[in-house]
């Protein structure tokens, strides 16, 4: 099965889709508004007229294209392309500043392809463990997973806990407008019809990051020319990495490894969170958290790391159980089923040739993103070329049709500039913006399966707190809290003398 599925996959029209759906994912990661869940809706009809193999190699190329190519804004402009790209700005943006935009997007790329070979490599061998570990997760598993997830707002808080606190209860706020989970009933709408459904991630994504970063910039009036020049000219040697910071770095690689494996893995979690949660645990771990947000690689290899082997996660439910593990993968699945191809443990019988097929195609898709994105380093550089209020216009442009073309709705639009304003309010009053998109994107989460296992348990809160896994992760989370605010009047106290 092995040997027929390498003579399918090496065919020249297999390698051609492959190296096509990662270039165009690729572009759909870099323009504003254009998400990889996008790319791959718009392609299923042609995926439709292909071959089987073909047909989900073409989505699955999309799919690691479409997540990767989010760093190359994040990095160049402070504007996440995607939004499991938004942890790659903190780090990544000031690096650029510091004329170091090459070794930035180097580092990136070459971290984002070792990993996601590292992650599907696992997911051949554990793709069936791990899923069946996924199925003992409850309602209140995943309770005590999302508060686990939420304590890391206060990594992300900046020096001021308590704006990153008030920044993170903002983001539960927006989440809980629209209709709420499992009865649907509306709250916080204001007689809105538009607001039922509540606010989209990527008006608030791209409201508070693009539009937002767009503002300041143009009012920023220092010398950008002797900036931009500066950046430019830099000259990458190799991906940017010396062998001695590659070693460093190993504990922060296999940590942000498994953070994405293990997130991606959980069906409804989804890998938008994967970047924050691995780039805040990188911050904890490390012997100069202060560094962080200054420009440092370790910044940019936590979240791109975690980001790629989200991916390989998510896969694991969708093939060995029919379980999407994100809307990504959910695409996917769509994809499986209209070539008739039922996702499940009997896949991997009846089907083992077209299986193997898929890995073999997501390992020479993790190439076709290292070979495109690195030798388009130096084109990707040229974007600083353009001058400011050109460049500026069409991403500006870009940002309103990707947040329009998601929903078809000219609300999504006008709170994407709601949120902007937003987002330039908080910024002047130097309140951390990672903890709102945080907050919006577990609180939900947190929500629904709170209902879900007191619905279960008939209004019984016990069961949350007795069962092995959730006492585990909620006693963690507690520690983690106090630990870190030990750290911080420790902290405050030697700045006070």
């Amino acid at each position: 099965m092995i040997t027929e599925a390498f003579a399918v996959v090496f065919s020249p029209f297999t390698i051609a889709v492959i190296f096509g759906g990662v270039a165009l994912g690729i572009i759909f990661g870099v323009i504003p508004g254009l998400t990889a869940t996008m790319a791959v809706a718009l392609c299923l009809p042609i995926s439709y007229g292909l071959p089987p193999i073909q047909g989900v190699a073409l989505l699955l190329g999309l799919y690691i294209g479409g997540i990767n190519g989010g760093l190359i804004l994040s990095i160049l402009l402070n504007i996440p392309g995607t939004p499991s790209s938004i942890a790659t700005c903190f780090d990544g943006y000031p690096l650029t500043l510091k004329g170091e935009a090459g070794r930035a997007l180097g580092v990136g790329i070459f971290y984002s392809f070792l990993s996601g070979v590292l992650a599907f490599s696992a997911l051949i061998v554990l793709a069936p463990i791990l899923a069946r570990f996924a199925l003992h997760f409850a309602p209140f598993e995943y309770f005590a997973v999302t508060v686990f997830s939420l304590t890391l707002i206060a990594t992300l808080s900046g020096d001021n806990l308590l704006k990153g606190l008030l920044a993170g209860a903002l983001g539960i706020s927006f989440g809980l407008i629209g209709a709420a989970p499992i009865d649907s009933y509306r709250r916080y709408t204001f007689g809105i019809s538009e607001l039922n459904i509540g606010f989209s991630l990527l008006s608030i994504l791209i409201g508070l990051y693009a539009i937002n970063e767009i503002v300041q910039a143009a009012g920023n009036k220092y010398n950008e020319k002797n900036a931009s020049m500066e950046i430019v000219a830099f000259k990458l040697k190799g991906f940017g990495i010396s062998a001695k910071e590659f070693i460093q770095q190993l504990p922060n690689f296999i940590r942000s490894v498994l953070i994405g494996l293990g997130i991606g893995v959980l069906p409804g979690i989804g890998g938008n969170v994967t970047n924050l949660i691995s780039y805040g645990a990188a911050k904890n771990a490390s012997k100069y958290p202060e560094k962080f947000g200054t420009g440092v690689i370790d910044g940019v290899i936590a979240p791109e790391t975690s980001n790629s082997a989200g991916v390989g996660g998510s896969l694991v439910p969708t093939l060995a159980l029919g379980i999407p593990g994100d809307p990504v993968a959910a695409m996917v699945l769509a994809g499986l089923m209209i070539h008739g191809l039922v996702p499940g443990p009997m896949m991997f019988v009846t089907h083992g040739v077209f299986v193997w097929s898929v890995f073999i195609s997501v390992m020479l898709a993790n190439v076709a993103m290292l070979t495109l994105n690195y030798f388009g380093i130096r084109l990707w550089l040229r974007l600083l070329k353009i001058p400011k209020h050109i460049l500026l216009a069409v991403v500006v442009s870009f940002c309103v049709v990707g947040t329009f073309g998601l929903n078809n709705r000219v609300f999504d639009v006008q709170a994407m500039f709601v949120f902007a304003a937003i987002g330039f309010g908080l910024s002047k009053l130097k309140m951390p913006l990672p903890p709102i998109i945080m907050g919006f994107i577990l609180g939900p989460i947190l929500e629904t399966n709170l209902r879900r296992g007191l619905m279960m348990t008939n209004g019984d809160f016990m069961p949350f707190l007795t069962r092995p896994i959730p006492a585990v992760l909620l006693s963690v989370s507690f520690a983690a809290v106090i630990l870190i605010t030990v750290k911080r009047l420790q902290k405050k106290k030697q700045q006070n003398q």
